[in-house]
């Protein structure tokens, strides 16, 4: 099979990226390839799973048109910077142009040293790999931008992290892997005509319509900030807690990228981290918002350099963009939690009948997920909310609150089975738990069985519809269950 790469990334100067191959397994072997996924991007599927095609995939042998590199950025990491990342154990095979004409790039994760590894072993083990696979592949589902997953490979070969563990190799597709910190790295070096070139790049493969105009750099920012803004809204829509907001995991598409620590949120408490190495808080489930705006004012500040000539001017310009992110993602998630308890119009007093649901919820340690999706169930005035109720462990208080949301649908003249299925639509109920994601983990590492994987993917590729049979996916963790840490796997 001919694979048409257009490297685009590529074609930038050499301090863009490293030039180097991934380095070959011993034994690769095919846990999945994700043929939706492998049809859309015009690849053959039977030819991946072939032993050339799963070749390329374990990155022991390079097709015709690849150019296989690793890119530089910088980045803050829990707010302390770090001049030179990069990509340490990635390696960008090239870009793709797919059936709808979208550009996207082909990586490997786990695919061997790189220049940028930082006595990195540049390899990745299965648990990471798997953990990406299926939260990438649910906030697909989820109708969430992210990147996604093509294929998964064993390597054969074991890695060292605080034990041996079997490794394994992820095929990452995403409109492209130009992160904030790519920007901070050239901001850093005082590279003006890099970052132009960047700058460049960047409106011309994500954001065309910028192409020509008078202020192209200060429209780029508004842009990428409009594009995080409804991001972040929609992970505080479903719970979805990152877990490592570095400005070198937030990409300039607007895209979810590296699930290493991130989450679902069970009881819903705005304090929720589940990431080991978030001793702080940092990086919160409430924190999101603000940290992104961290994040962009980093961006922000990369960019004065090409928004003005005068330093004054530029940074003016630069804080009235920002500005812009608290309306827009305060607009998004309002509108978001309008939708998620069936509400069609507009009412001053529906903020605070969101807040006083979401402090309800806290208080009786209500699951976010199932909160939402039952009210789908009781929004008819025939239900009574026994559904929703029997998640709180003060009931009392959501009956007030209850009353009030009832008061509140009869001002609009909405079918019943409208509004149901209109909130069905937007309140998931299969999320990526925690406690199935990590005993699928458990049960591919410890025991080579792959079963569970495959179901619980199975399961989340259909978040919204009822599933017979499977309705335990949707229950949230008995106390013994609960996961309290995950990890990042570097």
């Amino acid at each position: 099979m001919t694979v048409q790469f257009d490297n685009s990334y590529a074609r930038l100067p050499e301090r863009f990226y490293a030039a180097v191959n991934p380095t070959a397994v011993a034994e690769p072997r095919l846990i999945r390839l994700n043929a939706p996924l492998a049809s859309e991007l015009g690849l053959d599927p039977d030819w991946l799973k072939s032993p050339a095609g799963l070749a390329m995939l374990a990155g022991n042998s390079l097709i015709d048109g690849a150019h296989p590199i690793a890119t530089a950025y910088a980045g803050h990491q829990f707010g302390g910077f770090s001049p030179q990342l990069g990509d340490g154990r990635a390696i960008l095979l090239g870009e793709i142009v797919d059936r709808h004409g979208r550009r996207r790039d082909i990586q490997l994760k786990g695919a061997g040293q790189t220049p940028f590894s930082r006595r990195g072993d540049g390899r990745a083990a299965l648990g990471p790999v798997l953990r990406e696979y299926i939260l990438s592949e649910a906030m697909a589902a989820l109708d969430v931008p992210t990147t996604r997953a093509l294929a998964a490979v064993m390597t054969g070969e074991t890695v060292r992290r605080e034990t041996l563990l079997p490794g394994a190799i992820l095929t990452r597709v995403a409109s492209s892997h130009i992160r904030i910190g790519t920007f901070q790295y050239f901001a850093a070096r005082g590279d003006i005509e890099a970052l132009r070139l960047l700058a460049d790049h960047v409106i011309a493969r994500h954001y065309p319509d910028l192409s020509g105009r008078e202020d192209p750099y200060l429209a780029l920012l508004k842009a990428i900030i409009a594009a995080q803004a409804g991001l972040v809204a929609r992970w505080m829509l479903i719970g979805f807690i990152h877990g490592v907001m570095n400005t070198d995991n937030m990409s300039v598409a607007g895209e979810t990228i590296d699930y290493g620590p991130c989450a679902f949120m069970d009881a819903y408490d705005p304090a929720t981290v589940f990431s080991s190495i978030d001793e702080q808080g940092r990086y919160a489930y409430a924190n999101q918002p603000p940290i992104a705006r961290w994040n962009l004012t980093r961006l922000a500040e990369a960019l004065l350099p090409l928004l003005a000539d005068d330093q004054d001017k530029a940074v003016a310009l630069a804080q009235d963009a920002l500005d812009d992110f608290d309306r827009q993602i305060q607009v998004d998630m309002i509108a978001g939690f309008r939708r998620k308890l069936g509400l069609a119009s507009e009412d001053p007093e529906d903020i605070a009948l969101i807040r006083s649901l979401l402090e309800t919820m806290q208080l009786g340690q209500a699951d976010f997920t199932l909160v939402f999706r039952r009210l789908s169930e009781d929004a008819s005035p025939l239900e009574d909310g026994r559904a929703c109720r029997d998640l709180f462990g003060n009931p009392a208080a959501f009956d007030g609150w209850e009353g009030r949301w009832r008061e509140r649908l009869s001002k609009e003249d909405r079918p019943d089975e409208v509004r149901q299925h209109a909130m069905r639509r937007v309140n998931p109920l299969f999320i990526p738990r925690n406690h199935r994601v990590e005993a699928v983990i458990e049960a591919a590492v410890e025991r080579q069985d792959f079963a569970p994987f495959e179901e619980l993917h199975a399961v989340l590729s259909r978040p919204y519809d009822r599933q017979p049979g499977r309705e335990h996916y949707a229950l949230p963790p008995a106390a013994h269950e609960r996961v309290l840490a995950t990890f990042c796997g570097t």
